[in-house]
């Protein structure tokens, strides 16, 4: 039962990671294809938008695995 809930608390870290990992590496392709192909603020406003989301959501996942942690140490 312990090893299940660990395997399942590496995955949830896993994911938060890649969420982490691609929200920034997309953010910094979506940066360089604004300037280089020369869209508007407007456009580049978006993908700033949408990163931030990717950010935020990861800070949640993060922040689930964290209180998740927690309550099974108040269990033990």
């Amino acid at each position: 039962m312990r090893n299940d809930l660990d395997h399942k608390r590496a995955k949830a870290g896993q994911r938060a990671a890649l969420i982490l990992a691609g929200t920034g590496a997309l953010w910094i392709i979506a940066t360089w294809a604004g300037s280089h192909f020369g869209w508007t603020n407007r456009v580049r406003a978006l993908f700033d938008l949408a990163a931030l989301a990717g950010f935020g959501f990861a800070l949640w996942q993060t922040f689930q695995l964290w209180r998740s942690g927690q309550n099974d140490k108040g269990e033990s």
